[in-house]
């Protein structure tokens, strides 16, 4: 799958569905994205392989969610929420004939490794900061103005080097509160697409448009691409 923005809109991935019309990670946010005319649909895979931001959450089976992707025209997006079935998921998304539509992503360098060792062609992303308290809620300002926000957005394009090597990732997923101009800049060096999550605001949407994103992830996707359509 190419993640890369070419001339157009950057792509739109429906954040663990239309989270914000359905309850996220279940099949309604599921298909309230893929009807919307989302470019991916992200999900958490936790172990088990349930549909679900918590280990030991409930939620659907991954089979359930790509059976669903499957019939769609779209990508899937799956976000491994802990090191230890990576080989599992390969195998979800290969009954499904879903590898050459999908993204897997994680917080963890390890899970990364694994994956472009077991499928060395799926695009792999590396997501910072780990979302372990929920800082894809948190809206801009409050990201923003938060302490250590800038210093650690200031700090990024010297990471961003370390954690793609650190887990063999070709993709970078950034908080909203740490995408700059600079971060985006320096993985487009090194060829590698960036992913913006969880943007919301129209704009927002727009401002991460206009500085070079390639996707931006979304709560209300319909609401994204409504606004990327705008002239």
């Amino acid at each position: 799958m190419n993640l890369h923005r070419r001339d157009g809109r950057p792509l739109v991935i429906g954040h663990r569905g239309a989270s914000a019309d359905a309850p996220e990670n279940s099949l309604d946010a599921i298909e309230l994205a893929l009807a919307a005319g989302v470019d991916l649909v992200e999900f958490d895979v936790s172990p088990g392989l349930v549909v679900a931001h918590e280990t030991g959450g409930d939620g659907p089976s991954l089979d359930e969610v790509l059976a669903l992707v499957a019939a769609s025209g779209a990508g899937a997006h799956a976000d491994l929420k802990a090191p230890g079935y990576e080989r599992d998921v390969v195998a979800a998304l290969d009954r499904h004939g879903l590898r050459s539509r999908a993204l897997v992503s994680t917080a963890y360098a390890a899970t990364g490794r694994c994956v472009r060792g077991l499928a060395p062609e799926l695009p792999v992303a590396i997501g910072y900061p780990r979302d372990r308290l929920g800082v894809s809620r948190l809206p801009w300002p409050k990201s923003l103005v938060a302490p250590g926000a800038a210093a650690l957005r200031a700090a990024m394009p010297l990471r961003i080097p370390l954690l793609l090597s650190a887990a063999r990732a070709n993709v970078l997923a950034l908080h909203h509160g740490l995408c700059s101009r600079a971060a985006i800049d320096t993985a487009h060096r090194r060829g590698v697409p960036v992913l913006v999550w969880t943007v919301n605001d129209p704009a927002d949407v727009r401002r991460f448009a206009a500085l070079g994103v390639d996707a931006v992830v979304s709560d209300d996707p319909k609401g994204a691409l409504a606004t990327l359509a705008e002239p």
